[in-house]
């Protein structure tokens, strides 16, 4: 190599050095500019490296994505706002239905503090599971809660403010069915007795209808003396009133005619069946009958319904007659929760 080519190696590999120089010099002027230290983008860039897979478009993909996810995630509303927009989206059901979604919604917020201000696009289905169960002990109450907390992601879903319902791939609690108790021949005729002597009997038409006719206390709560037909022997639930929202016809039997015969006679029709603050009222009647919880005898929720369907299907056999008077969307219901035999 002659002295010249030489020379001109050097020059070349000198220009390449301060082109480099510039280049770096450029770089570091550009990342001081943006607020990021040399160390930080080197990180950056070390990952960007190495989840594209050393492939520049891949990763330019992989940081569009990343924008995008970004924008949805900004595009969304905290689980408090969520709550009160499934309760809007459901403002024309039932009074009891609102109150029992605001009562668990309410709940999880107090059990779990963090949820409220919560992003619910960014909640993720582990984060339901752990939620439900922290704020829910028994089966029953978590399946219960499961199904409100899915109603308020759909509808966030339906108005665009997530993508996803996390809570349909949290598993169902396995609720294990107790054994169904009803009253006995004594008790009943003790509880109607308690009844008939209580304040001069104002709560015995409603009683009877729970014990005779498997009317829900809620229901009966809402019946007027104008929906008791006692020429065609039945009382009309109206869809409003029914806890499955269906209306209905439930038959007067014989015996039920007997007690609501005198009182239906001396009623004017818009009157309501159940005295003014029944529930209190009807606290206290079951407890004057002897269910004291102090005791040890509380009082069974459904009792009265769980006792007629078992009368009416040991007198009938048969679970389609007995399902239209419970007013029940499948026989499987009857036979699983609502019969002792």
């Amino acid at each position: 190599m002659t002295v010249d080519d030489q020379e001109t190696k050097t020059n070349t590999m000198k220009q390449k050095n301060d082109t480099k120089d510039e280049r770096g010099k450029a770089l570091l002027a550009l990342v001081r500019e943006m607020g990021i230290e040399m160390g930080e983008a080197v990180r950056f860039l070390r990952i960007a490296q190495r989840e594209g897979g050393g492939c520049l478009s891949r990763t330019e993909r992989y940081i569009a994505l990343g924008k995008e996810e970004m924008k949805k995630r900004r595009k969304t509303i905290t689980f408090e706002k969520a709550v009160q927009l499934a309760l809007n989206d459901r403002k024309e059901h039932r009074k009891r239905t609102l109150s029992d979604l605001r009562y668990i919604a309410r709940r999880f917020m107090r059990k779990c503090p963090e949820l409220a201000k919560r992003r619910i696009r960014t909640i993720r289905v582990e984060e339901c599971t752990e939620w439900i169960e922290r704020a829910f002990d028994t089966p029953s109450q978590r399946k219960k809660a499961r199904a409100a907390l899915s109603g308020i992601f759909s509808s966030a879903i339906r108005h665009g403010w997530c993508a996803e319902n996390p809570v349909r791939l949290v598993l169902v609690p396995d609720v294990k069915e107790k054994r169904i108790s009803i009253l006995t021949t004594e008790e009943s005729e003790r509880l109607l007795s308690a009844a008939e002597n209580y304040e001069g009997g104002i709560c015995l038409s409603a009683v009877a209808m729970m014990l005779y006719a498997g009317v829900r206390p809620h229901e009966v709560a809402r019946l007027t003396w104008e929906q008791v037909h006692m020429s065609q022997g039945v009382i009309h639930i109206l869809p409003e009133h029914s806890k499955t929202g269906g209306a209905r016809h439930v038959t007067i039997s014989p015996v039920l005619a007997h007690v609501l015969e005198p009182v239906r006679k001396v009623s004017s029709p818009d009157s309501l069946i159940c005295p003014p603050n029944w529930i209190k009222h009807w606290t206290r009647l079951h407890r004057i009958a002897g269910w004291t919880p102090q005791d040890g005898k509380p009082w069974r929720p459904d009792v009265l319904r769980h006792t007629f369907a078992t009368n009416h299907l040991k007198e009938h056999h048969d679970y389609r007659a007995l399902q239209y008077e419970m007013g029940h969307r499948s026989v499987e219901l009857l036979r699983t929760r609502y019969i002792a035999m």
